[in-house]
């Protein structure tokens, strides 16, 4: 069975791999495609991707380097978490204008807060 640490950093490894594609897209495939306003959502979840894949590479190294805890755990699910709501509803909301998708963007950042204050709360313990 793979570690929890192994889980993470492969996580953040294959989603660091999907944002720099998703962004690459976006700067070659779908710059002509869509409104200025349209793309800056977009590009908006490429970052937010790119920070929180590569907090889930950190969150593995730290349980490596530390003891595994629930809150390390929780930290890297929600970060997890965050890409999918926060990263994912702007991705589709950049590319299909519906703009209820809006309203599941707040989920994901909250998300992304909880699993950096996780993070804090399992260093602090540790």
């Amino acid at each position: 069975m793979m570690s929890t640490a192994r889980i993470f950093i492969a996580l953040g490894s294959l989603n660091a791999a999907l944002a720099v594609s998703l962004g690459a897209f976006a700067a070659h495939g779908l710059k002509s495609k869509l409104a200025e306003s349209s793309l800056a959502i977009y590009q908006t979840a490429v970052h937010y991707h790119v920070y929180h894949a590569l907090g889930l590479i950190l969150v593995g190294i730290i349980i490596i380097q530390h003891a595994p805890s629930g809150l390390f755990r929780w930290s890297g699910w929600l970060m997890l978490t965050g890409i999918i709501l926060f990263s994912g509803s702007l991705y589709l909301l950049g590319t299909t204008n519906i703009r209820w998708l809006g309203a599941i963007t707040p989920f994901g950042g909250m998300a992304f807060i909880f699993a950096w204050l996780f993070l804090f709360a399992g260093i602090i313990r540790s």
